[in-house]
């Protein structure tokens, strides 16, 4: 379906313009992504533009949306799914952009560099996964790449089950017992990545899948029950 999609976007003016501001949104959101992480692991470091970086991604998608008007409106032969498709696509970008903020805000508040500890070697793991699922969706989107979406899409799950073991390992106090204020920073820093993770998942789904399941499996993966 997507390479549909992508097959109107191109020479369509105002559809393409929109779908290049799209992957302008998703790039800029990975420079953000790999600045915040930087700057966690630095100390008392913060990422200064984080706020205007994010105010641009927000720009992008309201220039997306008005595009997506504007072509559907003037347009002889509309095609709904690129207006559908596209607005899916970049507002899951744009809350990539929101978690990417909140982990420069995180390093923010700390005083020596982020250490998880027991935890280190997942968490790098989910780091330098995060950051070829950037680069996978980005070439997904483009190319049409249906086996990339689909491997973004088994990073996810791993990424998903790294965490959630990570943090009942947290609460059964399995690691970093007795630092308590410790534990919540990692905690948090793994939700946060877990949910950057989530919509990259999401993003890639709309290559693989019609509007209506964008954000869930294909409808013959295994283990569907939607």
């Amino acid at each position: 379906m997507w390479s549909d999609i992508l097959s109107l976007f191109k020479g369509a003016g105002l559809a393409e313009e929109a779908f290049q501001e799209s992957l302008l949104m998703l790039e800029e959101s990975h420079g953000m992504f790999k600045d915040s992480v930087a700057a966690l692991h630095s100390e008392g470091s913060m990422v200064t533009d984080i706020y205007e970086r994010d105010q641009q991604i927000n720009k992008y998608e309201r220039s997306v949306r008005r595009k997506i008007v504007t072509h559907m409106s003037v347009s002889s032969k509309p095609d709904i799914n690129i207006g559908l498709v596209l607005t899916a696509v970049v507002i899951d970008i744009e809350r990539i952009g929101d978690y990417t903020k909140n982990i420069a805000e995180l390093a923010a508040t700390l005083e020596e560099p982020f250490d998880a500890l027991g935890l280190t070697d997942d968490v790098k793991e989910i780091e330098t996964s995060l950051d070829g699922m950037f680069t996978k969706v980005a070439s997904a989107l483009k190319e049409s790449d249906e086996d990339g979406a689909r491997e973004v899409m088994r990073v996810h799950d791993r990424i998903s089950e790294l965490v959630e073991d990570d943090i009942l390992r947290l609460r059964r106090r399995e690691v970093l017992k007795g630092r308590s204020g410790h534990a919540v920073t990692v905690a948090i820093y793994l939700r946060f990545l877990k949910r950057v993770s989530a919509h990259l998942k999401n993003v890639a789904t709309s290559v693989v899948n019609p509007y209506h399941r964008i954000g869930f499996r294909e409808k013959d993966a295994p283990d569907d029950s939607e």
